[in-house]
């Protein structure tokens, strides 16, 4: 239990600290990025997977479960092009506030999915964080677009996750993002020709660095996929508000982002949301009720 708690605080310890290294490639395309983090994610995980000696789950797909993987891909590189886009635009905090909200967005997609039921406090605090979105759109006029971006595709990644079963959760990703290997070699292909690819040009650190894109993006699943089994899946609730406080926390106090007084309200309302959904599914599972799909 020890070990799972300390394993999982190191995973969104790490997801809570990359927008540092997101940050440091900021002279590197969003896209460009993103490419290398493909490639060199595929590279390190089929490391590990070689390691592993699963390589025989790979073998056994069917058409049915590759398409759903392709759309889990699809998702997954939506949410890594919005994030990496958002960190290097200096959209940190509002990055975050994605995460704080996708575990109640979770909550409604196993109720509108998976026909999950959910009691007057749990719909509450669903409403309230609705209410801390709605009132930072009317009153910051713009809709938190980079925020929904980030929760929604998140979400429903990891419903299509929950619903297939047919490899681990490293194997099922290799193949996710060994579907958008193509296109992204081709597109570090084209700009390398055209000499504006920054993988040698852009000098040993920022080479480095991309080459990092692969360990920055499997070594925290690897701690979260040894932590799971071992820890209550009321814990890993709580532990998951780790990686976007401390998103919050380097958007506004290392990168000097403005939150602002009407933003900031809209966040103390998903909190607040968050607080009492976590409190009432605590207090839930010591009475052993079954919870819905989310934390």
């Amino acid at each position: 239990m020890n070990r799972g708690i300390a394993l999982g605080v190191g995973a969104y310890v790490i997801w809570g600290v990359l927008p540092i290294f997101w940050k440091a490639l900021e002279t590197v395309g969003p896209v460009e990025i993103l490419a290398h983090r493909i490639v060199w994610s595929i590279v390190f995980l089929g490391v590990i997977i070689a390691v592993r000696g699963s390589w025989n789950q790979l073998r056994n797909l069917t058409w049915p479960v590759t398409g759903r993987l392709l759309l889990a891909g699809s998702l997954l590189t939506l949410n890594w092009l919005t994030y990496i886009w958002a960190v290097t635009n200096g959209h940190i905090v509002e990055s975050s506030l994605g995460y704080f909200i996708n575990p109640l967005l979770n909550v409604v997609l196993g109720v509108v999915i998976l026909r999950e039921r959910l009691d007057p406090v749990q719909w509450l605090a669903v409403g309230i964080a609705a209410c801390g979105v709605g009132y930072m759109t009317v009153r910051v006029g713009s809709l938190p677009w980079i925020a929904l971006v980030l929760a929604t595709s998140f979400a429903i990644y990891a419903l299509l996750k929950k619903q297939m079963r047919a490899l681990g959760p490293i194997e099922s990703l290799t193949v996710e993002v060994t579907l958008a290997l193509a296109p992204a070699l081709v597109f570090l292909t084209v700009l390398g020709a055209s000499g504006e690819g920054a993988f040698w040009s852009g000098g040993g650190r920022v080479t480095v660095l991309l080459v990092f894109t692969g360990v920055a993006t499997a070594l925290p699943l690897l701690l979260f996929g040894a932590a799971a089994p071992r820890v209550k899946l009321s814990t890993i609730g709580l532990l998951q508000y780790i990686a976007p406080s401390l998103q919050f926390l380097i958007g506004v106090l290392l990168y000097d982002e403005i939150v602002g007084r009407d933003r900031m309200i809209g966040f103390i309302l998903v909190w607040a949301a968050l607080a009492l959904y976590s409190g009432h599914s605590l207090a839930r599972m010591r009475r052993g009720t079954p919870q819905p799909l989310a934390v």
